[in-house]
This record gives C-alpha cells, sequence and structure tokens, in this order.
C-alpha cells in the first residue's frame, strides 16, 4: 500500500515549517491548509506525480502560510493548573489523584474548579474525552428538542473536530458539530444547533431559512451568538490535549 502522506520541512517567513504532504486522489487542485489550533500545514496532492509541484505550490503560498501561522493562539494542553473555558466560563484543573470519578465539577471549590482523578500525564486526554462527552450530551439534548418542535429529524449526528466550521448539515440530512461549542456560552451552542436543524427544513441561507432559525433562539439571541463567535472563536481553539511530536535532529 502506498504511503498517504508524508513531512517536508521549508523555510517560511524565516522559519523552518514541517509541512505534510497528504495524497488525495478525489482532489481536483493543489490547496495548502493551515490547521487554526495546532498550526499543522497541509498540502492536498491528488497524486504521487504531482507531489513536486505541491511542495513548489507550498513554497508559493509561504506569505499566506506565515500569515495563518501568526494567527494560531498559544496553545492550552489541559494540563493541571491550566484553565479551560466551559459553557461560556473560566475553569481552573486540579488533580486529585487519589479520588475516583475520573474528571468532574467541583461545586465546592472557591473558584470554578474542574477536577481531574489519576495520574497527572493522564489528565489532559481525560479532560479532552470529558469535554467532548459533555458536549456530546448536551447537543443531544439540544438538537431533540428542537427537531421534535420541527416535526423533522436528522439521518445522522456527529460530533467531531471540525477546523472550519462549527457545524453543518448535507443534503442527506446529516449532522456534524464541533465539540468545541461546549467551551462556549449555552446561547452560543444553541443557535449553532438550532441553525443546522433549520438546514433540514431549508437547505439555503434565505429568507424562510432565518426565519426559522429566529423562531428556534430568537433574533437577538441568534445575533448575539454571531457576534460571540466572530471575537472569541479562534479561542476555542487554543485547547488541546495533543502536544505537538518533537521532531529529531539527524
Amino acid at each position: 500500500m502506498k504511503k498517504r502522506s508524508r513531512d517536508e520541512t521549508m523555510r517560511i517567513g524565516g522559519k523552518s515549517v514541517s509541512v505534510k504532504v497528504r495524497l488525495n486522489p478525489r482532489a481536483r487542485r493543489l490547496i495548502v491548509k493551515v490547521h487554526p489550533s495546532t498550526g499543522e500545514v497541509a498540502v492536498i496532492a491528488p497524486s504521487e506525480r504531482s507531489v513536486h509541484k505541491a511542495l513548489d505550490f507550498a513554497r508559493q503560498e509561504g506569505d499566506w502560510i506565515a500569515d495563518h501561522l501568526s494567527r494560531v493562539p498559544t496553545p492550552v494542553y489541559l494540563e493541571p493548573g491550566d484553565t479551560v473555558l466551559f459553557k461560556g466560563s473560566l475553569y481552573v484543573l486540579r488533580l486529585s489523584p487519589d479520588s475516583r470519578g475520573t474528571v468532574w465539577v467541583d461545586n465546592e471549590a472557591n473558584r470554578p474548579t474542574i477536577r481531574v482523578s489519576g495520574r497527572r500525564e493522564h489528565a489532559p486526554r481525560r479532560v479532552e474525552d470529558w469535554l467532548k462527552k459533555q458536549a456530546r450530551s448536551y447537543i443531544l439534548r439540544r438538537m431533540s428538542a428542537l427537531t421534535a418542535e420541527l416535526g423533522t429529524k436528522p439521518s445522522r449526528v456527529t460530533v467531531r473536530d471540525a477546523a472550519s466550521r462549527w457545524g453543518s448539515c448535507s443534503t442527506t440530512g446529516a449532522i456534524s458539530l464541533s465539540w468545541r461549542l461546549i467551551m462556549a456560552p449555552n446561547f452560543v451552542l444553541n443557535y449553532v444547533v438550532a441553525h443546522e436543524v433549520a438546514h433540514l427544513k431549508e437547505m439555503n441561507h434565505g429568507t424562510r431559512f432565518w426565519r426559522l432559525v429566529d423562531r428556534l433562539v430568537g433574533e437577538d439571541e441568534a445575533q448575539a451568538a454571531q457576534v460571540w463567535l466572530r471575537e472569541n472563536g479562534t479561542e476555542l481553539h487554543r485547547y488541546t490535549a495533543q502536544r505537538p511530536k518533537q521532531r529529531r535532529n539527524g
């Protein structure tokens, strides 16, 4: 089986940047991407024969890549002592190695606190998994209420870490939402869920679609959520349990 990706290093903005070359036979053109949270740079090539062209294309897009890398937020690795957004509020992460329960909100602490049981090195992954679980639970409850109101139902619901969209709805009725929305205030997550649910009735962004969104969450709340995401959305991409791999010299 041929390798589907490989890493190359090139100079961009005066720095050495690792560029991942990914092969995708369905790609119709060369595409360069910068992940908004990790800063991973990738160039998509349709075949092995086009890899050199893809790397040349990435070099030509060096200024664009450097600009997007400068916007990547400083990561928070979800370690004990870090603070994390949860439902719009900042919580400090505290390790409770002798406790059971994996991850939980400590309502008796002097400040908003999320506690993590077990060993320190396992804490980041446990916190991220907990956030994803909280997101899925909240999203499914909210979606169930809204689809019951509209008398419709999605064909599938996926909660994942999308780099470029908070949510999407396909023409087949499959809805996908970002787990990172659980970090935002509830009215923001409610709006994004309502936005995608409305697409089950109106697969467009026309007048009837926006009237339906306003009916589900209210015009003022929808506008407030849009503003919040524009001003704070990048912040949600700071949090990750995965540290970048250290490259070995030689």
